[in-house]
């Protein structure tokens, strides 16, 4: 069967351990080469077209039900902690549940950039679910340095998110060559971008990386939490889990790593950070206006 540009496939020399999505078909050095982006990863790889098979509707519906049980109970979890931080919101609104009152939330705003629009759609539905504002645009890993500063401008978030494809390449240099990854430079360049408009760790949460993406230079670039500390594959939505635990968590509260990285899906091999604050605030009293 002839493979074309959306079809899923899966490698042969990898076992078929990963779903892929055909991006790209195009001849370099008089062979067929294939651009593939992860169905369910952040990894943009290439491979031989004789390297690759295409997966048929029923083990793509295997697959899906294995991923959706893992992702139901990433957010069964991350929901527990919702309630957790709610309550202890409450017990300080109310003086330790001495009185009743009305009080509202106002979790923290995102803004997620990423550079696969069937992932954003993803993280999308997902944020809407867990209930976390926000704006999600769509752009190209390498136009993000450029669009960064504007979109800050115009949407003001309490968090970025800087994602998208990346991939380790060890024939083009160390794990310590930046030039050695596909699209690290741009979300360090992108961090940079930002920390330029606001500094302050505390005053802008910024979650950037993909798969195998350079961990160390996006922390020192200025970024709160950053893949891939292992250089290993991370899961499509693990960027969400992040910044939605971020978002819920009262300002007044310092977000430790290994609270944030025990519900994801990848855990400390993908994912790593630094202490941050919170961005969730706390007011009253709440007022419900019906309409006339």
């Amino acid at each position: 069967m002839e493979i074309k540009i959306g079809d899923i496939v899966a490698r042969k020399s990898y076992e078929c351990d990963l779903l892929f999505r055909v991006i790209d078909i195009k001849e370099k050095d008089g062979e067929i080469e294939v651009i593939l982006h992860g169905e369910d990863v952040r990894l943009i790889a290439d491979a031989p077209l004789n390297d690759l098979i295409i997966v048929d509707e029923q083990e793509q519906q295997t697959r899906k039900k294995r991923e959706n049980e893992l992702i139901e109970q990433s957010y069964r979890l991350l929901r527990q902690d919702y309630y957790l931080l709610k309550q202890k919101a409450e017990y300080r609104a109310t003086g330790g549940y001495q009185t009743e009152k009305d009080f509202f939330q106002i979790p923290g705003r995102v803004l997620h950039l990423d550079g696969d629009p069937v992932y954003l759609r993803k993280c999308l539905n997902l944020y809407e679910r867990i209930g976390v504002p926000v704006y999600g645009v769509y752009c190209e890993e390498k136009e993000m340095p450029e669009k960064v500063g504007g979109l800050l401008e115009q949407v003001r978030p309490d968090i970025l998110v800087i994602t998208g494809h990346d991939s380790y390449s060890k024939s083009k240099g160390k794990v310590t060559d930046l030039k050695a990854y596909r699209h690290s430079k741009y979300f360090v360049q992108t961090v940079k971008e930002a920390r330029k408009k606001i500094p302050h760790l505390d005053q802008l949460v910024i979650f950037a990386g993909a798969c195998q993406s350079y961990f160390e230079s996006l922390i020192r670039a200025g970024a709160n939490f950053a893949s891939s500390p292992a250089r290993v594959n991370i899961h499509a939505l693990d960027p969400v889990y992040i910044v939605s635990r971020i978002s819920f968590t009262p300002f007044v509260e310092a977000v430790q790593v290994w609270d944030v990285l025990r519900n994801t899906l990848t855990g400390e091999k993908g994912l790593g950070g630094v202490e941050t604050k919170g961005v969730l605030r706390t007011g009253m009293p709440f007022r419900l206006i019906e309409e006339e």
